[in-house]
């Protein structure tokens, strides 16, 4: 079932966004905007601050100068209580290392977006564990489950409260060619699902050539 209609569409906006760590730029001037439903790879060499610009657009880093839009909301306007809440409702983060909760198993990781937001979700938890081809491993532990499993078990707990904003780091670069493929297979197919933006930082060429648009960050700004 589709559900993108069940919420507002909300376009990501980037303004002249500039970064410095001390006196040391990290990128500057940095404009681009993401439809809802769109797919934007951002490649560049390493250390150009790729990660460190997804932190910024999910209120988890900071900036010195621009603007993070995401529809009528300006990110630097926010406090620290009130981006946590925006990003809890609106973002889905997938992580290079997983990030799962090794006390858990999969189906309560995969909750754990919805239990934060209160809204306690059984059937929607399975239809995600479905949709990402782990109906059967719900009770498992991480530490059970192959890198493939795990970057799957990510992504369905990104995906599992609608985010209108899906952010992704190098999602793929821990896992076999094969087995990334797959990944990207189901990463794309939730994302188109529920109409979600999704910005995803890669050096894959494999990962970039399946986006709607690459775009390239420079310590001048996108390219």
């Amino acid at each position: 079932m589709n559900h993108a209609a069940d919420r507002p569409t909300q376009t990501l906006r980037v303004q002249g966004l500039t970064k410095h760590y001390g006196s040391t730029p990290v990128f500057a001037g940095v404009d681009f905007a993401v439809q809802p439903g769109e797919f934007v790879a951002i490649v560049g060499d390493s250390g150009v601050g790729k990660s460190t610009l997804l932190n910024c657009l999910a209120g988890l880093d900071t900036w010195d100068s621009g603007h993070i839009l995401h529809g009528s909301t300006d990110l630097g306007l926010l406090d620290e209580t009130q981006r946590a809440l925006w990003r809890r409702t609106h973002v889905g983060f997938v992580f290079q290392a997983f990030h799962v909760l090794p006390h858990l198993d999969v189906a309560h990781n995969v909750a754990l977006p919805l239990v934060l937001l209160q809204r306690p979700d059984p059937e929607r938890v399975a239809q995600m564990l479905a949709a990402v081809g782990l109906s059967d491993l719900g009770a498992r532990l991480p530490a059970q489950l192959s890198g493939g499993q795990l970057q799957r078990v990510a992504i369905a707990r990104a995906l599992v409260h609608r985010p209108s904003l899906l952010l992704a780091d190098e999602p793929t670069g821990n896992l076999d060619p094969g087995t990334a493929a797959r990944t990207m297979d189901v990463l794309l197919a939730q994302t188109r699902e529920h109409g979600a933006a999704l910005v995803l930082v890669t050096h894959s060429d494999a990962a970039a050539a399946r986006a709607d648009r690459v775009l390239r960050l420079t310590a001048q700004g996108i390219a």
